[in-house]
């Protein structure tokens, strides 16, 4: 589990503290969509006329986002990029790592697990060792759909494929008062890949899981329209859910920095952030994406991002439910993760 993985470079942060800068998990996500969130948070408590002064200390961000009433985060991705030829039959196609897109859609699904969830799901576990800021079902994040929104697709139903981020924001944002956590957001990713890649996850599904033989990632030069759109939707705060994060087009992305396409650009555009902070920071040791300064981050990123946005919605997962049959939901909190999990 990614949950485990970070434990072992958590546990060599504790055995040996500072020491040269070494940036753990630093690309679009996880990585980016951390100093996101930071946005995120400001911008909502801004628009509820909400103090948030200037957090700097992890207590402080948890602490903003508790009195915010924020219930949870999704790292809600839409990728729209088409390409000119159709998906052969027995080729997996994508538009990023298609060996890192298998591995870890076959992990099993992970997600940071909030304080106001109510009922762990059938399938879920917890784990025995760490901070318990996560749990993990059994079952794989390609074959576990959730319920999302992002401003491009409205509603969508992505995939909740494990990653760090989903842990290491939940942690960050966990509010502990004599030894207990009294406050800690659900953090998952929803992340509807582009259809090539929807439909070869597919066909890997009914192939038990096994891989496809062939694969192939989709250049620059074979994608004729579309974008990632990748960021934070925060919700259950007095404005409901607030997205925010990157549109950046494929033409938007030849123009900027050619020779990938728009979701590359996402991920070394967040590279080169952390490389640059490194050097400007050379020994702070073991670190998180969520523990370096998000301002810094982002003035390296922007240029790269096409237009990073803010959008609130009153979507919920509970919208439009219902109409073809009854649904087993929770009513009273349309957040909880049993309204948002695809049975």
């Amino acid at each position: 589990s990614n949950y485990a993985l970070r434990e072992t470079i958590l546990e060599a942060r504790r055995r040996k503290a500072g020491g040269t800068t070494a940036i753990s998990c630093c690309g679009a996500n996880p990585g980016m969509v951390s100093w996101f969130v930071k946005q995120a948070l400001l911008d909502v408590a801004g628009d509820l006329g909400h103090p948030a002064g200037d957090p700097q200390t992890r207590d402080d961000w948890a602490r903003l986002a508790m009195r915010l009433g924020v219930k949870g985060i999704h790292i809600a991705e839409r990728d729209t990029q088409r390409a000119r030829t159709p998906k052969p039959m027995g080729v997996f196609v994508n538009t990023w790592s298609v060996e890192g897109f298998v591995s870890e859609g076959l992990q099993p699904s992970e997600l940071g697990w909030g304080t106001h969830e109510k009922q762990l799901p059938a399938e879920g576990r917890r784990h025995e060792f760490g901070p318990d800021c996560a749990i993990y079902l059994i079952r794989p994040g390609a074959g576990t759909r959730v319920r999302s929104w992002t401003p491009t697709a409205r509603s969508q139903h992505g995939f909740l494929v494990t990653h760090n981020e989903s842990i290491s924001i939940a942690d960050f944002l966990t509010v502990v008062e004599d030894g207990r956590a009294i406050y800690r957001p659900t953090c998952h990713y929803a992340y509807h890949p582009a259809d090539d890649a929807v439909l070869s996850l597919h066909e890997m599904a009914g192939r038990q899981w096994q891989q496809q033989e062939d694969w192939h990632i989709l250049t620059e030069a074979e994608i004729v329209d579309g974008m990632d759109e990748l960021g934070v939707l925060i919700y259950g705060h007095g404005r409901n859910a607030y997205w925010y994060g990157s549109q950046l087009t494929i033409e938007e992305t030849r123009r900027v920095a050619p020779y990938q396409n728009a979701t590359g650009l996402q991920v070394t555009s967040a590279v080169l952030a952390g490389i640059v902070w490194a050097l400007e920071n050379p020994h702070r040791g073991i670190v998180e994406a969520d523990e370096m300064d998000f301002r810094r981050c982002l003035e390296i990123q922007m240029p790269y991002l096409g237009p990073v946005i803010g959008e609130y919605t009153d979507w919920t997962p509970l919208k439009d439910r219902g109409l073809l049959f009854p649904e087993d939901v929770d009513a009273d909190d349309p957040w909880q993760f049993r309204n948002v999990i695809v049975r």
